[in-house]
């Protein structure tokens, strides 16, 4: 039986979306992208989650686009479509997503980690685009990098293909955390537990308004701000809130409302 390209488990109130094509260090095909797009949808609708890891098996994380597929004429607009569908769920769902970057992280892998909110990177990690030198636009940066490290580095990173070190990837914003192969679990359990200590329903809207903030003029969201905060109020996590308040004790947002512990 073929294994799955790419797998979903909801556990422990986190969806883990995982790249397992190992054995090629995670390149990425049609079919991949394909069912990444898949999973993302089910990870923004699953109850049970409220962040997402999307990580890879194996060796790396990601080595980008699967040039024996590329080479042989196998990548076209089905595969863009897809690649670019599983980014922008990744974007816009009302979760935290956060990618996990170790070994091979580049092209494609790279890509991924920016539709991500946050980006956990192992000192081993290997970064970098590449795509213009293999003839391609880097579809899933271009529109999101000069965001995250500003335009005169995404132009070094997107056009120059330079590969940058973990530490440095630190320095320019590129990455949030670097930390020891041996430390990944304990340092992604940290992240994990700082999430859980916002509201749900806060962190979603406010995810969607940073977001927002770059497409419209700021003035123009005062409304839409402040009908998220009604909804913010209005939730049982103020509730939560204000208990803890009281109780002198910190809010526990995880389980959900309505959710067994």
């Amino acid at each position: 039986m073929t294994e799955a390209l790419v797998t979903y488990e909801a556990r422990d109130g986190v969806g883990w979306i995982t790249l397992n094509r190992p054995n090629v260090l995670n390149a990425l095909s049609t079919e991949l992208a394909a069912a990444l797009a898949d999973h993302a949808a089910t990870a923004a609708t699953d109850a049970r989650v409220a962040q997402v890891v999307v990580r890879g098996a194996g060796r790396a994380f990601c080595s980008g686009m699967d040039r024996t597929a590329l080479a042989a004429g196998s990548i076209g607009e089905a595969f863009y479509r897809h690649w670019n569908r599983a980014l922008d769920r990744l974007e816009d769902m009302p979760k935290l997503t956060v990618a996990v970057l170790h070994g091979y992280s580049i092209g494609g892998g790279l890509q991924l980690a920016l539709a991500c909110d946050l980006r956990l990177v192992t000192d081993d990690a290997i970064l970098g685009l590449g795509a213009t030198r293999h003839g391609l636009v880097p579809d899933g940066a271009v529109l999101r990098l000069a965001r995250v490290v500003g335009v005169g580095r995404a132009k070094e990173l997107a056009l120059l293909n330079d590969h940058v070190s973990p530490a440095e990837a630190r320095a320019i914003g590129l990455v949030n955390w670097v930390c020891p192969r041996a430390d990944l679990d304990r340092a992604l359990a940290t992240v994990i537990g700082k999430a859980r200590g916002a509201s749900p329903t806060a962190t979603a809207h406010t995810k969607r308004l940073l977001h927002d903030s770059f497409h419209r003029d700021p003035r123009g969201l005062i409304e839409e701000v402040l009908r998220a905060q009604r909804e913010c109020v209005a939730s049982w996590e103020m509730d939560e809130s204000n208990r803890a308040w009281k109780e002198k004790r910190e809010a526990r947002f995880y389980p959900p409302a309505g959710l067994p512990s």
